[in-house]
């Protein structure tokens, strides 16, 4: 008879992380992200795939889906992936807010300052 099985994914996640448990960033999963031009070289595994994968642009949860990983764990390497410079954020033209919604919210703030 065997003992019972471990799941191998719970100490790759660690591995894979370097034991961290958060990002050094605040990601979500639909951040957009994508290689910046610079040049790949070493790293690990992970990170030359992200890197590769993120040619085209993608969000942090397609990455998790392409890459079968959990976006918590795809969260820290993308994160020490845009520290280093090897990959950007882009901000969705949707989700600016429009310039006339940012002056009446200082047109309140001035008001309330009165």
């Amino acid at each position: 008879m065997t003992g019972p099985r471990r799941d191998p994914d719970l100490v790759r996640a660690y591995v894979r992380t370097g034991g961290r448990t958060r990002a050094t960033r605040h990601l979500d999963l639909v951040t957009v992200i994508v290689a910046a031009d610079t040049a790949m070289q070493g790293g690990s595994p992970d990170a030359r795939r992200i890197f590769a994968l993120c040619r085209n642009a993608l969000s942090l949860a397609e990455i998790a889906a392409h890459l079968d990983l959990p976006p918590s764990v795809v969260k820290i390497l993308v994160a020490d992936l845009l520290d280093s410079g090897h990959l950007i954020t882009r901000t969705p033209e949707h989700t600016l807010p429009d310039v006339s919604l940012l002056e009446e919210v200082l047109n309140g703030l001035r008001a309330l300052a009165v």
